[in-house]
């Protein structure tokens, strides 16, 4: 068995030789083809009105990506909302707070953002607990982050700003690749609804989220990221092309639970819990 081409859940790269997947395709002699499974698609303004949201009410704004920053401007432009210049802006990664700057001036005071994982972007959220959040989300999306801010008491409306849809697959034959990398949870609903769970070449995926989607529909997944030895979709590929070339058995993935996240969460519940103690006044050392 050998893998030649790989199947990846992206939209190609404007530089394909300026890509991560690029070295690993030079490493191993490996055809990399790039086809999205999913498109994001922004909710209409009537949509968004039906959900009773005010946008006005809020103080600051919870954005985990760039489509969610589009939809929310877009729909304050179409309902004619001028967003303050108070609102502030709590940005899951670097990426989508610069993303900002195509709509608003780039302001350090409104905009903060954490590294990418979840333990930085809820320690940055609770950093500014006392704000009134509006929580955009994609629909689907991991229940994981407003399942936890609705632990932490904190007070936070969730509102759907987009939605995935399936993209056009016509012209995909899944018998020409040996590997394929899926990026979603979305990813697998479209490739189960689209092509079955029968005869699929080895699956890689990346996140929780979509590890548990693909094991739920009885998806056998060879290959998985991120994890503390695997940071990304490319390492855990180059793993596996590297065992499968040294003809090294290869044990499906399963699912565990992290620990450590759930402590985490735990703690940070404990904290907020935790009422000011008042001063004490000074003692008076006068005679």
């Amino acid at each position: 068995m050998k893998v030649k081409r790989v199947l990846v859940s992206q939209p190609k790269p404007a530089i394909v030789e300026k890509a991560p997947f690029y070295e690993l395709s030079q490493k191993y002699n490996v055809e990399v083809a790039y086809q999205p499974f999913i498109r994001v698609v922004g909710v209409t303004l009537k949509e968004f009105r039906a959900q009773r949201v005010e946008i006005l009410s809020h103080t600051a704004v919870i954005f985990t990506s760039r489509t969610t920053v589009d939809s929310f401007f877009h729909l304050c432009e179409e309902a004619r909302i001028t967003v303050p210049e108070t609102m502030k802006y709590i940005c899951q990664t670097e990426a989508v707070a610069l993303y900002l700057q195509k709509y608003i001036v780039y302001r350090k005071r409104k905009i903060s953002f954490a590294d990418g994982t979840f333990t930085s972007f809820i320690e940055l959220i609770i950093k500014h607990k006392d704000e009134k959040f509006l929580l955009a989300l994609s629909e689907p999306h991991k229940p994981e982050l407003p399942e936890t801010l609705a632990k932490l008491k904190l007070s936070v409306d969730p509102v759907i700003l987009a939605r995935t849809v399936a993209a056009e697959l016509e012209e995909v034959r899944l018998a020409d690749y040996d590997l394929l990398a899926l990026y979603s949870p979305s990813d697998v609903k479209t490739l189960v609804e689209r092509f079955g769970t029968d005869d699929l070449p080895p699956v890689a995926v990346f996140g929780e989220g979509t590890l548990r989607a693909a094991l739920d529909a009885g998806i056998t997944v060879l290959a998985n990221a991120p994890t503390p030895e695997v940071p990304s979709m490319v390492k855990a590929i180059d793993l596996y092309i590297n065992k499968v070339q040294k003809g090294e058995p290869i044990e499906p993935v399963a699912l565990t639970v992290d620990a450590r996240k759930e402590e985490f969460i735990r703690s940070q519940q404990h904290k907020l819990a935790k009422k000011p103690r008042s001063r004490r006044p000074a003692s008076d050392t006068r005679k």
